[in-house]
C-alpha cells in the first residue's frame, strides 16, 4: 500500500513548544517575582515541566478536563489552593509570555512544501481543537491541514489506537495508507506503529533510547528533511530501513 497522507503531532514536532514554554515561563516567573524561591532558574523551569507532564498525563487518562489540568498545574506549582478564577488569571499571564515565543521549527515549511502535492495532511494532538487551531493559524500553517483532531474533543488520547484510527477515518483512508509523525517515542512512535500506521518518530536531539525499528516499530529521524525518503521507502514492505 502507498502512503497517501501524513498526520502530524504539533507540539515539539511542528511547533517548538519546549523553547517557547521555557522562555515564556522564565519571563513570567521574573515578572511575578517568584524566582527567589528557587536555587536557580533551571530548577524552577524543571519543576514547571515536571508538573506540566504529570498534569498532562492525568488529562490524557481522563482524570481531568482541559481547564482543570491548567488550573492544577498552577496550584501545584505555587503550592496554593487557588480559586479557579485566580488560577486562570495566573495562567493567562503566563500565556502572554509563552505566546510571544511561538515559532515553527526551521525544517517544517520546507517539508510541507516538498510533500504538498504528493500527500494529504492532517493533525492529531493530545490537546484541544481551540488551542491548536489558534496556534496553527498564528503560525501561518492551518491551511496546510485538511483535518484537525484533538484529544479533548475526541474523548480519547494517544497512544490509544482509537485516536490514530479517528484521524484515518477523517481522511477516509485505512491506517496502512497513513503515516504519523510525532516527537514522543511511546505516545507517538509506538502508539502509531501499534495502530497500524507508518510511524515516524522525530528525535531532534538524538538523545532518546530507541523503542523499536521497522518493520513493526517507528522509524526514527532527527530532522523532518529525512521524512520524504522514509515515505518513499516505506520499510514496512521490505525497503531498506532508515532507523538509526
Amino acid at each position: 500500500m502507498t502512503v497517501r497522507a501524513v498526520v502530524w503531532d504539533v507540539d515539539d514536532t511542528l511547533f517548538d513548544y519546549t523553547t517557547a514554554d521555557r522562555a515564556g515561563m522564565r519571563a513570567h516567573l521574573t515578572a511575578e517575582g517568584l524566582l527567589d524561591g528557587y536555587a536557580s532558574v533551571e530548577q524552577a523551569l524543571a519543576r514547571w515541566r515536571e508538573i506540566t507532564d504529570r498534569q498532562w498525563a492525568r488529562f490524557a487518562a481522563g482524570e481531568s478536563d482541559w481547564e482543570g489540568q491548567r488550573r492544577d498545574r498552577v496550584r501545584e506549582f505555587l503550592g496554593e489552593p487557588l480559586s479557579d478564577a485566580r488560577a486562570d488569571a495566573w495562567f493567562r499571564r503566563y500565556l502572554a509570555h509563552y505566546e510571544a515565543g511561538w515559532a515553527l521549527f526551521p525544517d517544517v515549511l520546507p517539508v510541507l512544501d516538498a510533500l504538498a502535492v504528493s500527500h494529504r495532511h492532517a493533525v492529531l494532538s493530545n490537546s484541544s481543537v481551540h488551542n491548536q487551531e489558534r496556534k496553527l493559524r498564528v503560525l501561518g500553517v492551518r491551511d496546510r491541514f485538511e483535518a484537525l483532531l484533538c484529544a479533548a474533543e475526541l474523548g480519547v488520547s494517544k497512544p490509544a489506537a482509537e485516536a490514530f484510527h479517528a484521524a484515518c477515518r477523517a481522511l477516509g483512508l485505512p491506517p496502512g495508507q497513513v503515516a504519523y509523525v510525532g516527537d514522543h517515542p511511546e505516545i507517538d512512535g509506538r502508539g502509531a506503529a501499534d495502530a497500524g500506521l507508518l510511524s515516524v518518530w522525530i528525535d531532534r536531539e538524538g538523545t532518546h533510547t530507541a523503542v523499536g525499528g521497522p518493520p513493526t516499530g517507528p522509524h526514527r529521524i532527527v530532522s523532518l528533511a529525512e521524512l520524504p525518503a522514509v515515505l518513499r521507502a516505506d520499510t514496512r514492505f521490505g525497503a531498506p530501513s532508515t532507523f538509526r
